[in-house]
C-alpha cells in the first residue's frame, strides 16, 4: 500500500467581512487541490457546505457574475 502525505495551500477568512447576512462565527476556507487544477471551498455559515470546483468553473462563475452585475447596472440607468 502506497501512502503519500501532501501539503496543500489553503486560505481562511471570516465570512462576516464579506456578507452581512452570514451567521455569527461564519467562515470560508479555500484549499487548492494537490494537482493544482481546482479548489475545495468550505462555507460554514448557517450550515456547512463543501464545494469542489475546477479553475475553469471558477472563471466561468466570475465572468457570468460580472455580466449579471453589469446588466443590472445598465438597467438602473
Amino acid at each position: 500500500m502506497a501512502i503519500k502525505k501532501y501539503k496543500r495551500d489553503s486560505i481562511f477568512a471570516d465570512l462576516g467581512d464579506f456578507c452581512y447576512l452570514s451567521a455569527k462565527d461564519a467562515y470560508i476556507e479555500i484549499t487548492e487541490w494537490t494537482n493544482g487544477d481546482g479548489y475545495d471551498i468550505i462555507i460554514n455559515s448557517f450550515q456547512c457546505n463543501t464545494i469542489s470546483l475546477t479553475r475553469g468553473e471558477i472563471k466561468a462563475i466570475i465572468k457570468l457574475t460580472k455580466l449579471l452585475n453589469k446588466e443590472e447596472h445598465l438597467k438602473t440607468k
